[in-house]
């Protein structure tokens, strides 16, 4: 059976990467595509449920996991930790299933250096102007919490080099079709192709 793929999108808050996942995902089978589910030790929220939004999990289990080598990543935002579980990951790509992680670029430097297979990609906003105008939409956050995040949005997209994708969301639905050709094409990579019709190939090739 073909592995799957690990695929980390990361991109400045308001650039649209969660609502680029989340229109990919209703467009591929669960036997094709997930998304990654967190471990964190935060508390549940009303309407999440252990397993589809979180693993919910107590800040001892947590820091066990650590000491064990347990997470591809892992990190600590107000005092809660949220982590990346190595062997959910691995089972899932196991079965040939491809996998979404939303993550910083902080995160994504540490899963790279333990999956070098895992595929990354950037998304940028088409500009400042934009981004600001989509931050400022959400009509929720103070002047002082917009330019806060628009200063480190500045400071996330600096890391756009190191991934191996790219993807500018001006027009959103362009943006879905350049998000579904990289799948495609990383699905038609000889390594895949080999995996999943090797009968097929072997047919043809035999004497």
């Amino acid at each position: 059976m073909a592995q799957g793929t690990l695929y980390i999108v990361s991109a400045p808050s308001g650039a649209g990467k969660s609502s680029l996942i989340q229109a990919l995902l209703k467009t591929q089978p669960l036997y094709d595509t997930q998304v990654s589910i967190s471990h964190t030790t935060r508390c549940m929220r009303p309407g999440e449920q252990h397993g589809e939004h979180y693993f919910f999990v107590s800040h001892d289990e947590f820091r066990a996991m650590i000491e064990r080598d347990a997470f591809l990543e892992h990190a600590e935002v107000f005092g809660n930790y949220y982590g990346t579980s190595r062997e959910a990951i691995e089972q899932v790509l196991a079965t040939g299933v491809d996998i979404f992680l939303d993550i910083d670029w902080q995160g994504a430097q540490q899963i790279r250096h333990k999956l070098p297979d895992a595929r990354s990609i950037f998304v940028l906003p088409p500009s400042r102007e934009e981004l600001d105008r989509r931050l400022r939409g959400r009509g929720q956050d103070s002047e002082e919490v917009i330019s806060r995040r628009m200063a480190q949005a500045v400071a996330e997209m600096d890391h756009y080099a190191e991934y191996d994708y790219l993807i500018v969301n001006d027009d959103f639905d362009l943006a879905l079709s350049d998000l579904k050709t990289i799948i495609r094409a990383e699905r038609l990579r000889i390594g895949r192709q080999k995996a999943r019709h090797d009968g097929l190939i072997s047919k043809l090739l035999a004497d």
